[in-house]
């Protein structure tokens, strides 16, 4: 009866052909590059690990604001609004005032001065 060899026996014993300078190409299969679509997954791979390494500095420093009294959901809207184009954020804060002031949730805009 054969008995499996434990996981950890396994890649010790992969890792130890690759120190010792064997080293295994990947096949072409299905006109796919195995080595070309291994260095794409990695750089994916440490990419995802640096944001989330900067995911997490975003949250500290949310942390810190908060702990000096702002309102990190403020800052956030604020961010947002940052990365607007200006004419589009324009357009629609006067729609918006529009339609405030139709349902009565804003007073009339004044009117506007005859010119003499």
């Amino acid at each position: 009866m054969h008995t499996p060899k434990p996981v950890v026996m396994v890649a010790a014993a992969v890792g130890a052909r690759r120190q010792r300078g064997v080293k295994r190409h990947m096949p072409e299969v299905g006109g796919i590059a195995g080595e070309h679509l291994k260095g794409f997954i990695e750089r994916i791979e440490r990419l995802e690990e640096e944001k989330r390494a900067l995911a997490e500095d975003i949250k500290e420093v949310y942390a810190e604001a908060r702990g000096s009294g702002f309102d990190p959901k403020i800052m956030r809207q604020i961010i947002r609004i940052r990365r607007r184009d200006q004419d589009e954020l324009d357009e629609e804060e006067t729609l918006l005032d529009l339609y405030k002031r139709a349902l009565g949730m804003m007073p009339a805009a004044a009117p506007r001065a005859a010119a003499e």
